[in-house]
C-alpha cells in the first residue's frame, strides 16, 4: 500500500505541492441528498460539477495528457459527478489506470451505499485511498439530508432508506479498512440539521476503522438552498470536537469531479476537456 501522506486530500503537508485528477467517469447516483446540486458546467466550482462526462478508456488519455500538463499529479481518483459505486465505470477506470501507471495513488469517493458488493474489485484494482461520505449515524437526522436510496431496483425513502445507508457504510468502512485501504470520512455540516451529530459521527467512523475527518461546510442547494452554511466558528467548532476522535482533516477545497492540478493552486480540467465531442447526461439510476 502506498503511503498517503503523498496524498493532498490526506495529508495538507502535501497540498502546495501535489497534484490530483478526478476523472468524471460516473454518470449515476444511488442516493438522493437533498443538498445535491450535480450538473455539467464549466463554472460551477463545487462537488458534483464537471464540464462532461467521460468513458473509462477516455479517462486513461485524459490522465495521459494531465500528467504532461501537470508532472506533479501523483494521484488519481473518481469522486462523481454521480457516485462511483453506482455503476462499473469508477472500477473499470481504476483498473485501467492502474495497469498503465501503478506509480500513482488510486482513490476513490463514495457515500458507501456499495462499498462492500463492490471492494474485492477495487482491492484487486489497486485503490490505496478511500473517502466515504458519513453526515449522520441516527436514521432520523440523516433522512433529513437523504430522500433515500435507490439498491437493487427499489426506493427506500426516508428513515427506512437512510437506516440501510448506515449500515452499508459501516460494514464496507470496516471492510475497507480491514484490507489496509486508508479511509477518511467526509461530514457535510448543516446547520440545525446534523450538527449535533458531529461527536457521534466521528466516535462510530473511529470505531469502524477509519483514519481520519474532513468536516465541511453545506453548500446551500436543491432542497437545502435556504439552510445557511455554518460560521467560520462553528465549523472550526466541529472540526474541533470531530478531531478528538480522529485526526481532523481541515485542507478540503470541495473540488469539482474533474478538478486536476494542484488543490487551490491550480486547475486544468477546461484545458483537458475543451476538445472532447459532445456531454453525457446523468441520472438517479
Amino acid at each position: 500500500m502506498k503511503p498517503l501522506d503523498g496524498h493532498p486530500c490526506f495529508s495538507g503537508r502535501c497540498q502546495p505541492s501535489t497534484g490530483r485528477i478526478h476523472l468524471p467517469v460516473s454518470p449515476i447516483c444511488n442516493i438522493h441528498c437533498r443538498f445535491c446540486a450535480r450538473g455539467l458546467s464549466s463554472e460551477t466550482t463545487r462537488p458534483g460539477n464537471a464540464i462532461r462526462i467521460v468513458s473509462p478508456s477516455e479517462a486513461v488519455h485524459i490522465l495521459e495528457r494531465a500528467i504532461r500538463i501537470c508532472p506533479e499529479l501523483a494521484v488519481a481518483g473518481v469522486a462523481g459527478p454521480g457516485d462511483p459505486l453506482a455503476s462499473d465505470h469508477a472500477a473499470e477506470t481504476l483498473e485501467l489506470i492502474h495497469a498503465l501507471r501503478p506509480e500513482l495513488i488510486l482513490c476513490l469517493s463514495t457515500n458507501g451505499l456499495e462499498l462492500s458488493s463492490r471492494l474485492p474489485r477495487l482491492i484487486a484494482a489497486g485503490l490505496g485511498a478511500l473517502t466515504v461520505t458519513v453526515n449522520a449515524v441516527e436514521p432520523k437526522i440523516l433522512a433529513r439530508l437523504c430522500a433515500g436510496i435507490l439498491r437493487r431496483g427499489r426506493f427506500l425513502a426516508g428513515v427506512a432508506g437512510a437506516r440501510r445507508l448506515i449500515a452499508a457504510q459501516e460494514r464496507g468502512i470496516a471492510e475497507a479498512r480491514a484490507a489496509g485501504i486508508g479511509l477518511k470520512i467526509n461530514m457535510v455540516l448543516a446547520p440545525g440539521i446534523n450538527d449535533g451529530q458531529v461527536e457521534a459521527v466521528a466516535r462510530r467512523a473511529a470505531e469502524w476503522g477509519a483514519s481520519f475527518i474532513n468536516v465541511i461546510p453545506l453548500l446551500p442547494a436543491a432542497e437545502l438552498a435556504g439552510v445557511p452554511p455554518p460560521l467560520p466558528e462553528d465549523l472550526e467548532s466541529a472540526r474541533s470536537l470531530a478531531g478528538q476522535y480522529l485526526p481532523s482533516f481541515r485542507h478540503c477545497r470541495q473540488c469539482r469531479a474533474d478538478a486536476c492540478g494542484i488543490p487551490g493552486r491550480s486547475d486544468h480540467s477546461r484545458e483537458l476537456y475543451r476538445d472532447l465531442g459532445p456531454v453525457e447526461t446523468f441520472s438517479h439510476g
